[in-house]
């Protein structure tokens, strides 16, 4: 059995994600903060590819939430997975007048610790002899930063570098990589007028959808010979120097 762990896997990305691997014939731990209904188009995949999946809800701000999670799926599954996607993220809007030290705690929390434990605690379950992979939802904004979501854009700096170091760790039997999407879902916050502004801006004069973020982490899944990389899927993004976050754009 193929079984994969999907944090945030029940809505946006996290979704597209879980219906991704659902088709590829995975089976699913999908991670909820709150709830464990699926959104629509990812119930409909589980339905259609009868994928073995079961929802965990777990607050992983909350200290010891990783290691209970994968213990629970280890109980659920009766093994521990053999593909890890952190892609829950705590996103808080700060900046150096607003940042203090509850958002930076709450930040790291959720986009550092909890990956960095789930990856370290299933190279401490997996069977001997086994091998696993790991993919860390980033963000394109980690190589040319601006001061906007401060300690959202300092964690994901930091799970950049983890990914890095648990790689040269792990290896040869548990592969660490990352994913760095640029803006892809829209928010409220956003205007559509706004939205094609900023697909004309990108390099490549458009935007990731969530099947672009998903095909990466298919790719990266099966790709044996690859670890301790990053995939920016950002339409180039990463390639120019934005002054503010892209809400603040016109």
């Amino acid at each position: 059995m193929k079984l994969a762990l999907v944090t945030g896997g029940f809505r946006r990305i996290g979704a597209a994600i879980a219906a991704r691997l659902a088709s590829e014939g995975w089976a699913l731990a999908l991670h909820s903060h709150r709830t464990a209904a699926p959104e629509a188009d990812l119930a409909l995949m589980l339905a259609s590819t009868n994928c073995q999946w079961s929802g965990f809800i777990a607050d992983l701000v909350e200290r010891e939430s990783a290691l209970v999670l994968l213990d629970d799926i280890i109980a659920h599954f009766g093994a521990p997975p053999s593909l890890i996607v952190n892609n829950a993220s705590r996103f808080v809007y700060d900046d150096v007048a607003t940042i203090n030290a509850a958002s930076i705690a709450e930040s790291l929390a959720v986009n550092l610790t909890a990956p960095v434990l789930l990856t370290t605690e299933l190279a401490a379950r997996l069977p001997e002899g086994d091998n696993a992979c790991v993919i860390n939802i980033l963000d394109q904004r980690i190589r040319q930063p601006n001061g906007d979501q401060l300690s959202y854009t300092l964690s994901k700096q930091a799970l950049a570098a983890a990914t890095e170091t648990l790689a040269r760790t792990l290896a040869p039997h548990i592969r660490v990589n990352g994913i760095a999407p640029g803006l892809t879902l829209p928010t409220d916050d956003y205007r559509p007028a706004q939205m094609v502004a900023l697909a004309n801006a990108m390099p490549l004069r458009l935007l990731p959808e969530p099947e672009d973020i998903a095909d990466a982490v298919i790719w990266l899944a099966n790709a044996r010979a690859t670890t301790g990389q990053i995939v920016f899927v950002d339409g180039g993004a990463a390639l120019k120097s934005f002054e503010r976050d892209f809400v603040f754009m016109a």
